[in-house]
């Protein structure tokens, strides 16, 4: 199906199976059952709030089976499903015994797309391992700059169904893409896209690196103008490289060095553009400085470059990249300052909860008190610690695979002081401020950038990373 194709579906009468309550089960429950369509919902969870969604849903004649996400209902002709339902599930097994087919709601809203009487927005995809949120906000504000009527949806927390059936009508979507959610998005083809970075992550989900890069690569499938790689990560341009595009599609790269021709890339503080000037071979186009990219630190500027060729290739002009960048402000707990106390600067990077994420954090700052652990959801520290060593003042450890780091800090930076602390009550953050604290020094950085998930001590990265914040501030109060 090319990009300016509306899909066509005769939904009267068809029997939908929709997988999953929440954020994208919902909205495709209710989408499908306004078209005519005869819908079932399974859900896994029968706690109150599913309880709750469900009566809503039965309340407009949609079939709701809370408790039993596992069996096919008969008669299923299609499974439209929620992105974090794995696909060993036997709901899809059994779909797939029966070739019965399955979408995502990102399928589900690329096909839906146009069917309201409203224009079909072209979409501009971005996906990665990391940098995904920043970078979909980057470019969305950059668009706006352009005057161009957009929003930032996808995985980001916006239902990408709302956005298409909405009675907004937008001139081009900013999409985050999952790797979850492109796995069941057969059909998707974005006039460009982005793949920011690839570092083994959701590997229980995908079965393997290769199938998780592969699920990645499906973003590029079908573009028409752009596919946007990291020169400094070539298993993207490896990407590329492997997907079928519409004729005349170019690869373009980004760099946080002087750009060759086709690349973005930085020159003495200033971002260029080698890719949509004229003459790519000798000329540059200058598109902002790096002190507009909120915070500089080399990992986002990356994703300042990679929003603005996406924006490049939609036909934006260099001002607007330049005036979208200063106007973007970054999401709470992304490398955010939150004070300085006695020439010592805090910064909360929860949202830091892999090693890919948490490495790109610390090369941000040259002499650390690193504050990490938690979950580590499989990951090994070695490579990490390697890479950071030189720049760690101390470290403090909190959370239940701590030892997981602190064995690794003792094989590759014996001399870094550690504090181990054993426990993992949602407190141990002010213990581990104070404890940074002392450990550092005028100058230093106490970086919070646990490399790990946080749900063994806080409900998510988001609390943990205000409990890090209110420790801060409580310490600002005393030492004024």
């Amino acid at each position: 199906m090319g990009s300016q194709e509306v899909s066509t579906v005769d939904w009267q009468g068809k029997h939908v199976t929709v997988a999953g309550l929440g954020v994208s089960g919902i909205p495709a429950a209710r989408a499908l059952h306004e078209r005519g369509a005869v819908v079932t919902v399974v859900n896994d969870g029968e706690d109150e709030r599913a309880r709750v969604q469900a009566a809503e849903l039965e309340a407009l004649g949609i079939t709701v089976r809370l408790g039993d996400g596992a069996t096919l209902p008969p008669s299923t002709e299609l499974v439209v499903t929620a992105p974090g339902w794995q696909p060993d599930k036997p709901l899809f097994l059994a779909a797939a015994e029966a070739g019965v087919d399955i979408w995502g709601d990102v399928e589900l809203a690329w096909r839906l797309r146009g069917t309201n009487g409203r224009k079909a927005a072209p979409w501009l995809a971005v996906t990665g391992t990391n940098g995904k949120t920043t970078t979909v906000r980057m470019l969305a504000s950059i668009l706006e700059a352009a005057g161009l009527r957009t929003a930032a949806v996808g995985n980001i927390g916006v239902s990408l169904l709302d956005a298409v059936l909405g009675e907004q009508e937008y001139d081009v979507l900013a999409v985050e893409l999952s790797s979850y959610q492109l796995h069941w998005a057969p059909s998707l083809r974005a006039h460009s896209a982005a793949v920011l970075n690839l570092a083994p992550d959701h590997l229980d989900w995908h079965g393997s690196m290769e199938a998780y890069a592969a699920d990645k690569g499906r973003v590029y499938e079908g573009n028409t103008v752009a596919c946007v790689y990291n020169a400094a990560d070539p298993a993207t341009e490896d990407l590329v490289r492997e997907a079928d595009v519409e004729e005349g599609c170019r690869a373009i790269g980004f760099t946080l060095g002087p750009p060759g021709p086709s690349q973005l890339g930085v020159v003495d503080g200033i971002l260029v553009d080698r890719a949509f000037v004229a003459n790519r071979q000798k000329q540059a186009q200058e598109l902002a400085e790096v002190s507009d990219v909120n915070p500089p630190a080399p990992h986002n500027i990356a994703n300042a470059l990679a929003a603005a060729a996406l924006a490049r290739a939609f036909g934006v002009e260099p001002a607007a990249v330049r005036d979208g960048l200063r106007a973007f402000r970054p999401d709470a707990h992304r490398i955010e300052h939150v004070a300085d106390i006695g020439e010592v600067a805090y910064v909360d990077d929860s949202k830091a909860t892999n090693t890919h994420a948490t490495e790109a954090s610390l090369a941000a700052y040259d002499s650390i008190v690193w504050i990490a652990g938690g979950l580590a959801k499989g990951a090994t520290f070695d490579e990490l610690v390697t890479g950071a060593a030189k720049r760690l003042r101390g470290v403090v450890l909190m959370g239940a695979d701590r030892a997981l780091i602190r064995e690794a800090l003792t094989r590759h930076a014996p001399e870094v002081p550690v504090v181990d602390l054993d426990r993992t009550d949602t407190g141990a953050m002010s213990e581990a401020v104070e404890h940074a604290a002392r450990l550092a020094r005028p100058g230093d950085t106490v970086l919070l950038a646990p490399a790990c998930a946080s749900m063994d001590m806080f409900t998510n990265y988001n609390k943990r990373g205000e409990a890090f914040a209110d420790a801060v501030r409580a310490r600002a109060e005393t030492s004024a």
